[in-house]
């Protein structure tokens, strides 16, 4: 029987789509075929002017005119209501993950569509009478669905079909004569209408954030390729100058040791020919003294007095005089001079390594990080600063690893130094300060919290900081605040506290200072609070130092 009905089964399908025939169609060689599929085909044979049946490949000119062949239709259609299909693939049935067919017996098909007014799901055989039923058709199926009893009213067991705007839930009917009465009540036809006008628009602002983005994402990429071009040639460029730089210093090494031992070889030559000049004298004055000593002892007086004018009469002495014993004092001033250039090198680099280093982190092509707001977010960019020996003014003492200073109205035994205070009680940090830094300082007296360019004045009336445009300081005296930056004073309001923070983020431009105070909890914890005192927002042009201006003591705190 199985046989029967797959012969059959390829007696009343199209030889084109494999499938049963649909608006049958016979052509003039007797072959059938759907309607649609021999129409098709046929399109594609337009050019030629020639048709031929796919079969047999018998040709037809002109294009025959096709007409459904209602007999052999009604037959198909007969033989479809009587149950021949071929037995469906086990890929067919419905798995535990799949919507089953709620009409089929047994193993249950896959669902081929489900429908909003029956609330079931249809395997592709069963849904045939939604196409066919005059009524059936006007049902709204959709894509199989396991939440169709989403849609029934737990309470009136009714399918709903409104929406309550007021409490923004899909209701039945019945729902707006009892618990909904007097709502805002849409159907919900009209709520999804409305509601997909509002998707469409975000779905418009989502494709046009997307185009944005992947424009960003490629712009970033560029970004990436420039940014790589440009560090590999700097890499290389920077290799090539400091081999040069090296090599200049290794000749120059090799230079002064080439002079030294030059030099070398001359003095040891010349103290060499004294020395054997000398030592030939002493051998002379040594055979000389024999000769006396041997006459001194002659018995005979006729015989001293004879031998004695040949042996009694000495050579000149070699002079001595140009002899310059300086013990321990040759070439010192050589290492001395090598020393002075280390030292003058070493403060070049230094000085210029910020720059540098100032350079290479400018180069960011991302936004901006947010300022921090907590004090665990501060405490991300603090930085171990300590204080410069060679910048503080005599009447200061520094002392705690050069993290403390002190104003001690006595001169302090610091060496001459191009970089010191001569006028006021003022030092600069070691360390010069880019990128986002925050550091605490903790006062006693009356302090100025400052940050300063290198070459801000070392004497004179300008060289306070905050009275010049080269440096930006906070006056701090017990409860009292005063900002200054060129010589412009401008009154700060906050709480008094001994310990002030400061964050200073060099691209971006700003400067800020905050009071920083702690309090015990009734846990016995200690919180420390941060209030902004003043905030700066401007451009620094080069790398900036911490700067302290003290008549009291001040610290630069370890902060965790």
């Amino acid at each position: 029987m199985a046989q029967k009905d797959q012969l059959d089964r390829e007696s009343f399908s199209c030889s084109i789509c494999l499938d049963l025939l649909k608006d049958p169609v016979a052509i003039p060689c007797g072959h059938s075929y759907c309607m649609s599929c021999i129409k098709g085909f046929w399109d594609g044979e337009d050019q030629r002017k020639i048709y031929s049946c796919p079969q047999c490949r018998e040709a037809f000119t002109p294009r025959p005119v096709l007409k459904k062949n209602t007999m052999l239709a009604a037959l198909v259609e007969q033989l479809k209501k009587t149950g021949l299909q071929a037995a469906p693939a086990d890929h067919c049935y419905a798995g535990p993950e799949d919507v089953a067919c709620d009409v089929c017996t047994g193993r249950k098909l896959k669902a081929f569509k489900s429908c909003l007014v029956c609330l079931a799901s249809y395997c592709e055989n069963h849904l045939q009478s939604h196409y066919d039923v005059a009524p059936l058709k006007k049902h709204k199926l959709v894509e199989p669905s396991k939440k169709l009893q989403e849609n029934i009213c737990s309470r009136h067991d009714e399918v709903m079909k409104i929406f309550c705007r007021t409490d923004k839930k899909s209701i039945c009917y019945l729902c707006t004569m009892d618990d909904h009465k007097g709502h805002d009540t849409v159907p919900a036809a009209a709520e999804r209408t409305e509601r997909q006008r509002e998707l469409e628009v975000s779905r418009l602002n989502i494709q046009q954030r997307i185009q944005h983005r992947e424009k960003d994402v490629k712009l970033l990429q560029q970004e990436v390729e420039a940014v790589s071009l440009s560090a590999d040639k700097a890499v290389e460029d920077s290799e090539k100058i400091f081999t040069r730089l090296i090599r200049l210093l290794q000749k120059r090494s090799s230079d002064v040791k080439q002079q030294i031992r030059s030099q070398q070889e001359t003095e040891v030559s010349g103290v060499k020919e004294l020395q054997e000049k000398l030592q030939q004298e002493i051998t002379e004055l040594k055979r000389k003294d024999a000769e006396l000593k041997q006459l001194s002892h002659t018995e005979d007086h006729n015989q001293f007095l004879h031998n004695y004018p040949s042996v009694s009469q000495l050579s000149e002495p070699t002079d001595s005089s140009s002899i310059n014993i300086r013990p321990l004092r040759y070439f010192e001033d050589v290492t001395a001079a090598v020393s002075e250039l280390r030292d003058k090198l070493q403060d070049i680099l230094r000085d210029k390594w910020t720059n540098i280093s100032l350079a290479v982190t400018e180069v960011d092509v991302l936004l901006p990080e947010p300022e921090p707001k907590t004090r665990a977010e501060f405490l991300k960019y603090s930085r171990e600063i300590t204080l410069d020996p060679n910048t503080a003014n005599t009447e200061l003492l520094l002392s705690d690893g050069n993290r403390k200073v002190e104003y001690t109205y006595q001169q302090q035994s610091y060496s001459s130094h191009t970089d010191r205070f001569t006028d006021r009680p003022q030092v600069l940090s070691r360390e010069s300060l880019t990128g986002r830094c925050y550091w605490e300082v903790e006062r006693r007296g009356a302090v100025l919290v400052a940050v300063a360019y290198k070459n801000i004045s070392r004497a004179g009336n300008k060289s306070l900081f905050g009275r010049n445009e080269k440096s930006w300081s906070l006056y701090c005296y017990t409860n009292r605040y005063v900002f200054y930056f060129n010589n412009i004073s401008t009154p700060v309001s906050g709480p008094g506290s001994s310990r002030v923070g400061v964050y200073l983020d060099h691209r971006a431009g700003i400067l800020s200072f905050y009071s920083v105070s702690e309090t015990m909890t009734l846990l016995h914890r200690v919180q420390t609070t941060m209030t902004l005192l003043h905030r700066v927002q401007t451009t620094f042009t080069q790398p900036l130092y911490a700067g302290l201006w003290v008549v009291g003591t001040a610290e630069l705190c370890k902060v965790k």
